[in-house]
């Protein structure tokens, strides 16, 4: 890990979780940082669908140009 500093108890945190993933300490961390990039991207994918499924105007437009859906569904809890 060239030129990355971190101190001693961070260190010995993320070597431990490296270590009980069965993985090196640098595939770990290229793990993490790719898990993160999704996390990322799918709160930013959730917010503009919110956005953009709270404006009327976008989702009468749509409804236009791809039909109104024809079965409403109840909500469920998670």
């Amino acid at each position: 890990m060239a030129g990355i500093e971190i101190d001693d108890t961070t260190r010995a945190t993320l070597q431990s979780l490296a270590d009980e993933a069965g993985l090196p300490l640098d595939t770990y961390l290229a793990r993490v940082a790719e898990e993160k990039q999704r996390e990322h991207a799918l709160a930013t994918g959730a917010q503009t669908f919110r956005r953009v499924t709270s404006d009327p105007a976008t989702l009468a437009a749509f409804d236009a140009e791809f039909g109104a859906p024809t079965v409403k569904h109840a909500p469920r809890a998670a």
